[in-house]
């Protein structure tokens, strides 16, 4: 006989409540046919009992399929996003007997009408839970408006929009991670002048963590190093042949600057430029372990990465749709990655697992 909390059994449940083995199955599982009468003699014994169901068996013996839909920005393979992508699939290999499906839809960060149209898309797709990357707060709000009107929990990923109320999410500290990379490099030379590398298109930042890092690390710069000159230059996100040209004009006309920042996963684009125009002692930071990255990385024309987890950060927040939705757990609701320094020394020996 089936033991459901230390030595207590469904049969002997079923004796103290005078009703049959199956009467104390149905009401355990949910399941209909109950008598009103017999169903408040189970749960009076289950109360004095302090019955705690095992929510991971009940999951397993519902056969209940789950529906996850995530909307992340527009990417090619082997970019910052498909390692965010991969480890949600790791967790729905990994919960597969829960019987989870996991779709991805997507948008242009620099095309914010494309957000609405995937986000209505998923909709007719009738979600359980949903992971958004989100992009501007009055975009983002129509959607999760949406949601909560009907009860679908939402958790964000990559960064966060507090005022809009997700069940959780999943970031690296945004500021503190610029007040960080700030430090850094001050340390690495402490120079008047650093460039900062954007990826934009008309001044648009195409994501909430670029646009809140390169404010705290200006943030740092004002408050402690106030006579520091920042110059910015802003990268078309494609056409990098167009990149090189405007990093030639940018570098001409800043001569004392060797120190530089690109806040997104792409600094290869500029470490690939320094190592084509023989550029040395030039001091560059940026994000994430992607291979080009790693690349720059070894070869000198990238001094620094900060990881920013997004494996990590890809299973965790489908694991925390799984513990809210199906084995009922409390969720927190801040769940912020490390800030981990990577270089030459400890690229080899770094692990995107955790």
């Amino acid at each position: 006989m089936e033991e459901i909390q230390g030595r207590v059994r469904i049969k002997d449940i079923a004796e103290q409540a005078g009703v049959s083995v199956g009467t104390v199955d149905r009401v355990l599982h949910g399941r209909p046919n109950v008598s009103e009468k017999s169903r408040k003699k189970v749960e009076e014994v289950l109360k004095q009992i302090d019955y705690k169901p095992n929510m991971y068996a009940s999951a397993l013996a519902s056969n209940k399929r789950y529906r996850f839909l995530c909307l992340l920005p527009q990417h090619k393979p082997g970019e910052y996003w498909s390692e965010v992508e991969q480890g949600m699939m790791k967790a729905q290999s990994v919960y597969n007997d829960f019987n989870i499906k996991i779709e991805i839809f997507y948008y242009d960060p620099f095309d914010l009408t494309t957000f609405t149209s995937s986000s209505q898309e998923m909709m007719k797709n009738s979600p359980d839970g949903i992971i958004i990357n989100p992009c501007s707060k009055e975009v983002t709000s129509l959607f999760t408006e949406e949601l909560q009107e009907k009860e679908i929990p939402f958790i964000f990923i990559d960064s966060t929009i507090p005022e809009l109320h997700p069940l959780a999410f999943c970031a690296q500290h945004p500021t503190q991670s610029g007040y960080f990379a700030a430090r850094i490099l001050h340390m690495a030379d402490p120079t008047s002048e650093i460039g900062i590398f954007r990826q934009a298109v008309a001044g648009l930042i195409g994501s909430n963590q670029q646009r809140d890092r390169e404010a705290g690390f200006i943030r740092y710069l004002h408050k402690h190093y106030p006579k520091t000159i920042i110059h910015k230059l802003e990268l078309p996100n494609k056409k990098f042949g167009r990149q090189f040209d405007l990093m030639d004009d940018f570098f001409n006309s800043h001569p004392n600057m060797h120190v530089g920042i690109c806040f997104n996963s792409k600094v290869f684009g500029i470490g690939e430029y320094l190592e084509k125009r023989g550029i040395k002692q030039f001091h560059l930071l940026g994000y994430e372990h992607l291979d080009r990255n790693k690349e720059c990385l070894r070869n000198g024309s990238v001094e620094f990465l900060i990881a920013q987890h997004p494996w990590k950060q890809g299973f965790d927040c489908t694991k925390m749709l799984i513990d809210y939705l199906i084995l009922k757990k409390d969720i927190k609701r801040e769940n912020y990655v490390p800030i981990e320094l990577l270089t030459a020394e400890n690229i080899d020996f770094y692990s995107r697992t955790y």
